[in-house]
């Protein structure tokens, strides 16, 4: 990476939510600015980080299903756990870091909050040397007729955050985090508290999943492949060859790869 690329030429102004805000607003907001997660504030002090992962997680738990999405605050899913750097650091600081965490909190030399830098906005400039296949990942599949309950389960067991969908072995979707996140604050807010039980045992990932899925064939180039990505703002694409699904390339694969 050069020297003469810093943290603060890639940093972009920070997207915060209250502590006490609602977990609705903060889905809101990650879905209409399309980033995932947001920074977390407590009298202005950042405090962790909200996802569209924890949302669901929170909204899919049968013991909350009594409980109203406009009755849960983001207090009750926030992620404490969160890493910093200073705006005058090299760029490539961030490589290691955003491997692990999905976003980094930029602070200036007085402690202060002042940006945050996401994988979408390091691979806008840094791009790995490899081939297609050398970064793509595996992907998993799931029957479009299959229970969203057994869908959450493989998710939360396997940590698996994205699942291609398919149907007589065609791929018809895509289901992720963000579509179990959408759905669930949906079914919670459309179906009667006592019937809710009953219901989301019979929610079909047909019912959730992204579709028509946007795609790539196996002899594209890479950085073809990631200017669709960042164009569309979507975390991942399947790579398919001749009806065949090869894998995903998502962007932990593309930052694994730099």
């Amino acid at each position: 990476m050069s020297e003469d690329v810093f943290v603060k030429d890639v940093m972009k102004k920070p997207v915060t939510i209250a502590k006490s805000a609602l977990v609705t607003e903060a889905l809101d907001k990650m879905l209409e600015q399309g980033i995932d997660p947001l920074i977390v504030l407590n009298n202005n002090t950042v405090v962790g980080t909200v996802s569209r992962q924890s949302v669901a997680e929170k909204l899919g738990t049968k013991r909350n299903s009594d409980i109203s999405p406009n009755s849960i605050h983001v207090a009750n899913v926030v992620e404490s756990e969160f890493t910093t750097v200073y705006p005058d650091q090299d760029i490539d600081v961030l490589i290691p870091l955003l491997q692990v965490y999905k976003l980094v909190v930029v602070y200036d030399e007085d402690h202060r909050l002042i940006g945050q830098v996401s994988a979408g906005d390091l691979l806008k400039i840094c791009r790995p040397d490899a081939g297609l296949s050398e970064v793509m990942e595996r992907a998993y599949t799931i029957e479009e007729d299959e229970r969203v309950v057994h869908l959450r389960r493989r998710m939360l067991d396997d940590d698996i955050k994205r699942f291609v969908v398919t149907q007589n072995q065609k791929i018809t979707g895509i289901v992720t985090e963000t579509d179990v996140a959408v759905a669930m604050r949906k079914f919670r807010e459309l179906v009667e508290d006592k019937y809710q039980d009953h219901r989301v045992r019979n929610l079909l990932v047909k019912d959730i999943m992204s579709s028509p899925v946007l795609s790539v064939p196996g002899d594209i180039a890479l950085d073809d492949v990631m200017d669709v990505m960042l164009d569309k703002k979507v975390g991942s694409i399947p790579v398919i060859n001749g009806g065949k699904l090869l894998g995903l390339i998502t962007r932990e694969s593309l930052l694994k790869a730099l």
